[in-house]
C-alpha cells in the first residue's frame, strides 16, 4: 500500500511539473509574443516621430522663408481705375513702412487687368531691374509678377474674382521674432487606413473664405476612417490637376480651443485604389492663424467634425487670435 501511494504520489508529481512546465512554456511564449508586439508598436511609433519630425522641420523652414507665410504684412484690394500705393495718408492704398516710398505709384484696374505705374524716383524693381510701367501677372496664372522696394515685396492675388494686392516684408517682426510651434504628442493611433470613396463625377463644393468670399472647389471624394467606435467622414480637394496629393479642410472637437477655430489643414497622398493614409500628426494650421493678411477658405460644413483630433498642430502662441 505504502508503495502504492508513494508510486501514486511520484506520478501525481511528475504530472504536476509537467503542467507547470508546459504552462511556463506557454507563458513564455505569449511573453515573447507579447514582446515582439510591443517591440513592433514601439518601432511603428518611432518611426511615425522620426517622419513627423522631419516633416515639421520643413514646415518651419517654409514659414520662415522669404515667401514664408509669416513675411506678410499688407493686403489691399483694388478698385477699378487708378489706386496708388504708399507711405502717406494721400495714397488710396497706405502701407507706413520704411522701405516704401510716400508714393511709390499706382496700381491700375482695367477690367480683370493689373499694371504697376512708378512714381519716379520710387525705388521700386523687378528682378533687380528699376520699374517704370509694368503689367502684373496673379497668383491666378501661377507665378506672379513681383515688385520690390527695400525688404518689402508685392504682388497681385486673386481671390473669388477679387484682385488684391499682398504685400510681404522679409524683414517682418513676426518672422524675426517667430519662437516656433506646439503640438499634440504624436501618436500612431492618428495614422489611419482610411476609405476611398471616388465622386462620379467630381463633385463642386462651395467653399467660403475668412473674408466671406466664396468659391467652388472640386471633390474627387471623400476619406472615411473609424474612431471612437464609429466611421467620419471628410471630403477631399484636387487643388489643381495632376496633384499628387488631396487637401482637407477640417474643424474639430479642439477648435477653437486647443486649435485654431477656424480649422486646420491636412494633405494626404493621391489614394491607392479604395485606400486612403490619412496622418492627423500633419495636421497644420492655416495661413491665418499665423497673421492678419492672409485668405483662408474655411471648411464645409460636412467636414466640421462632433470629434476631438487631438493631434497635429496646435494654435500658434503669436498668431492673431492670441494677440490683442
Amino acid at each position: 500500500m505504502q508503495r502504492d501511494k508513494g508510486a501514486s504520489t511520484g506520478a501525481a508529481a511528475v504530472t504536476l511539473l509537467g503542467t507547470m512546465f508546459l504552462a511556463s512554456g506557454a507563458a513564455a511564449l505569449a511573453g515573447g509574443a507579447q514582446s515582439a508586439a510591443t517591440t513592433a508598436t514601439a518601432a511603428d511609433l518611432q518611426a511615425e516621430r522620426n517622419s513627423i519630425d522631419a516633416w515639421r522641420a520643413g514646415r518651419v523652414g517654409r514659414l520662415t522663408s522669404d515667401t514664408g507665410w509669416l513675411t506678410l504684412t499688407g493686403l489691399f484690394w483694388l478698385k477699378q481705375g487708378e489706386n496708388s500705393f504708399g507711405r502717406a495718408s494721400s495714397n488710396a492704398l497706405i502701407l507706413d513702412n520704411a522701405s516704401l516710398a510716400d508714393t511709390a505709384g499706382s496700381f491700375v484696374l482695367a477690367g480683370h487687368q493689373v499694371r504697376f505705374v512708378a512714381a519716379p524716383g520710387a525705388g521700386v524693381t523687378h528682378d533687380g531691374r528699376a520699374v517704370s510701367s509694368l503689367d502684373l501677372a496673379s497668383d491666378a496664372q501661377g507665378e506672379p509678377t513681383v515688385l520690390a522696394s527695400g525688404s518689402l515685396r508685392f504682388f497681385v492675388i486673386e481671390r473669388a474674382g477679387n484682385l488684391g494686392v499682398r504685400v510681404r516684408d522679409l524683414d517682418n517682426p513676426h518672422r524675426r521674432n517667430f519662437s516656433g510651434l506646439t503640438y499634440f504628442p504624436v501618436s500612431t493611433d492618428w495614422v489611419c487606413n482610411a476609405r476611398f470613396e471616388p465622386y462620379e463625377p467630381a463633385r463642386h463644393l462651395k467653399i467660403v473664405n475668412i473674408l466671406g468670399m466664396e468659391e467652388e472647389a472640386q471633390s474627387p471624394g471623400a476619406v472615411v476612417f473609424r474612431k471612437n467606435g464609429r466611421e467620419w467622414r471628410l471630403d477631399t480637394v484636387l487643388e489643381t490637376p495632376g496633384e499628387q496629393e488631396l487637401f482637407v479642410m477640417f474643424a474639430d472637437g479642439t477648435s477653437g480651443h486647443e486649435t485654431y477655430g477656424g480649422g486646420r489643414f491636412l494633405y494626404i497622398p493621391l489614394p491607392q485604389g479604395h485606400t486612403a493614409l490619412v496622418d492627423f500628426n500633419k495636421a497644420f494650421n492655416p495661413p491665418c492663424a499665423l497673421n492678419d493678411f492672409a485668405t483662408c477658405p474655411l471648411p464645409p460644413p460636412q467636414n466640421r467634425l462632433k470629434l476631438r483630433v487631438d493631434a497635429g498642430e496646435k494654435r500658434y502662441a503669436g498668431g492673431p487670435e492670441h494677440r490683442s
